[in-house]
């Protein structure tokens, strides 16, 4: 099943004005139980402040936030390619936060948002990705299914949003 979306990078200050639509999308992945650095209770506030926080990032360039948008023009996903790495690592980028709404999923956001990034990644200079994502998750198995390598896994690395232990496995990609 696809839904009809659009994928695009998202200028810092236009990042700056959707603020509010970032944050619903967090909420509604955080209250579905990923674990992307949140717990429960989480409140649209606390998103707010979260992406303020990536939006100051971006207007240092430090990071680039890509999004998709359904039909109507609502972000229904996001991910980061965070681009300011040590000086020994100009080749490399990490990738954070891949949040795509739950009334959005199985539809080809995520695989159109992590297609952008990493043509963009490439565009930057950045042959190397990684990222870090919840072990035995949905999202560990979507970047199983696209080529990503798996480096190993750390148990008990964080908690999920109910206060559950959960490990985290690390993925690269070379471009």
């Amino acid at each position: 099943m696809t839904f009809p979306f659009r994928v695009s990078l998202l200028s810092a200050a236009a990042l700056a004005n959707r603020i509010d639509e970032l944050a619903e999308v967090l909420v509604d992945c955080v209250q579905g139980g990923a674990s992307v650095s949140f717990m429960l209770p989480f409140s649209h506030d606390k998103a707010r402040d979260f992406w303020h926080g990536v939006a100051q990032s971006a207007a240092r360039e430090e990071r680039v936030v890509f999004v998709a948008e359904n039909d109507a023009g609502r972000i229904v996903g996001t991910v980061q390619l965070i681009t300011a790495q040590p000086d020994n690592q100009p080749h490399r980028a990490d990738v954070a936060k891949l949040l795509v709404h739950r009334q959005a999923r199985r539809g080809g956001a995520a695989r159109e948002l992590m297609a952008l990034l990493e043509t963009e990644a490439r565009k930057r200079g950045k042959n190397v990705l990684v990222l870090d994502t919840a072990t035995g998750s949905d999202a560990e198995r979507f970047y199983l299914r696209h080529e990503w390598q798996r480096a190993g896994e750390i148990p008990r690395y964080a908690l999920n949003p109910d206060g559950s232990y959960c490990a985290t496995t690390y993925f690269f990609k070379q471009l």
